[in-house]
């Protein structure tokens, strides 16, 4: 029996009940919220259209960072950047093989087209979606924005492969410090920070042990149709001390690979 009778419908998505849920609590003074939900979602009336939806939205100012007078607060307004992450975490959380994801722009027809993605394991295994709801959405389910969104089906989930049982190999501690390095590239609009990453990784797989985006721009100082993303890039030496002249080689093969992959230009 449904908990309520304006619940009694099979829901073929978590993410209206959701936004009237954070739409009812803007109207009682509660603006920036954020919500989270587990359920059963329908696609058609056979029992294998049946799956378990993991969503989730934002509202207002309610970022990952939190909000109000705390030093880790931001003052901005959630984005799709912000539903992407909780989209990820989310698929992390539930064991999916976050190095074969697969993250590409578009989505359902209630985001916002140009900001919003699918996540996805090759073409055909599209495991969630996340970004900004359209207005048109907003203005169908009487909600005011800005607000974000996303939902992933669990049962999308690749099972993990099965591993031969074996030793633990040695943990090889490093004496050295390791090395951070930034590089901020401009690429063409289109070009995803994933491809970035994946670039620099493979410039050398022995000393590169971490790369992270810390910065995504657009506007003053770089042409239309273009961005800059900035990365992260840490180096462990294994054997000695690298040198000036060592790390800027690596420094150059990491500036070669990302523009022989992405096009993308070292920033000015």
């Amino acid at each position: 029996n449904p908990i309520a009778s304006d619940l009694s419908d099979m829901r073929p998505s978590l993410i209206p009940g959701l936004v009237a849920a954070a739409q009812n609590n803007g109207d009682r003074g509660f603006a920036n919220v954020a919500l989270f939900e587990v359920g059963q979602v329908f696609r058609g009336d056979r029992p294998q259209d049946q799956f378990t939806a993991a969503s989730g939205v934002r509202r207002g100012l309610a970022k990952p960072t939190g909000i109000g007078r705390h030093w880790s607060a931001s003052d901005g307004e959630v984005d799709v950047f912000d539903a992407k992450a909780d989209a990820l975490a989310v698929l992390a959380a539930a064991g999916a093989p976050t190095q074969a994801l697969q993250v590409v722009p578009g989505g359902p027809p209630w985001f916002h087209p140009g900001r919003s993605g699918s996540i996805q394991i090759g073409p055909q295994n599209v495991l969630g979606h996340f970004g900004e709801l359209h207005p048109r959405a907003l203005e169908i389910l009487d909600a005011e924005g800005p607000l974000v969104a996303f939902e992933v089906i669990l049962e999308k989930i690749p099972e993990p492969k099965a591993r031969a049982t074996r030793a633990r190999p040695v943990l090889e501690l490093s004496p050295f410090q390791p090395l951070e390095r930034d590089f901020a590239f401009v690429v063409d609009r289109a070009v995803n920070a994933a491809d970035i990453l994946r670039a620099a990784q493979s410039a050398d797989r022995k000393l590169i042990t971490n790369v992270k985006v810390f910065d995504v721009y657009e506007g003053a100082g770089i042409e239309p149709g273009k961005k800059s993303i900035a990365i992260t890039v840490t180096l462990q030496p294994r054997e000695k001390t690298m040198t000036d002249a060592e790390i800027d080689a690596v420094a150059a093969k990491i500036v070669a690979e990302v523009g022989k992959r992405t096009a993308g230009v070292l920033r000015a």
